[in-house]
């Protein structure tokens, strides 16, 4: 997650979605006031800053009343302000309402099935590829994104842009030169692409059955932004 007095912008990042390598490319031209969450594991041209302070547990207790407890023991014993892919509405009870309402907020999202067995290679690689996609599927363990771009009750999407995935470098280019940030049409690195050596399409690599896991883990998804499977 970064947010940027010196661009008045706020990155929400998403699992999957180029977050780490559009990360690294923000925070160069980030301010010294500018916050700049960790990434894991650290990469020397990514410094972070200033996502560590006090929390103010009220607006989180109002929004879970039920939560209490945890909420007041994670303000005494937790020092970690913000923190990386950070959904939303945490961001927003965090900060002034100044700045949640008058920054560009904006992240990226990925069709489903692509995003899946991206984050399947990934896993795979690091199991030395003792992984079957089969295996992947049965443990539940999916890269879902909306719920970091929408209220806490899912009702409603709160940022002002999801970027596409599938035009990534055009529509960073939109927002960036919106936000005045200086951008050549690429990103300097490509973090984490070197886990996928099957470049096959998504569409030759799921069976139908790995398919409609796929369709109904991430319906909400395809719902909100009317991704299908051939797309």
């Amino acid at each position: 997650m970064i947010l940027s007095h010196k661009y008045r912008f706020i990155f929400i990042k998403t699992a999957k979605t180029a977050g780490t390598s559009i990360e690294v490319f923000l925070s160069k031209h980030c301010g010294p006031q500018d916050i700049v969450t960790p990434i894991v594991p650290p990469l020397d041209a990514h410094q972070p800053r200033n996502y560590e302070g006090f929390i103010n547990p009220v607006p989180e207790i109002v929004e879970r009343p039920r939560k209490l407890f945890s909420a007041l023991r994670h303000t005494m014993t937790s020092c970690t302000k913000f923190y990386n892919h950070m959904p939303a509405h945490e961001v927003k009870n965090r900060v002034p309402a100044s700045v949640w309402n008058g920054y560009f907020k904006f992240c990226v999202e990925r069709n489903p099935w692509d995003k899946v067995l991206s984050h399947y290679y990934m896993h795979a690689a690091r199991a030395g590829s003792a992984l079957s996609l089969d295996e992947y599927l049965a443990r539940g363990r999916f890269p879902i994104n909306h719920f970091r771009y929408m209220d806490r009750s899912l009702a409603k999407i709160i940022v002002n842009r999801i970027i596409r995935f599938e035009n990534l470098y055009a529509e960073l280019g939109e927002v960036f030169a919106q936000l005045n940030i200086p951008f050549d049409g690429t990103l300097p690195i490509a973090a984490k692409s070197e886990y996928r050596a099957d470049r096959r399409p998504y569409q030759e690599v799921f069976n139908d059955q790995q398919r409609q896991i796929v369709e109904q883990t991430f319906r909400k998804e395809i719902e909100l932004h009317g991704y299908r499977f051939a797309s």
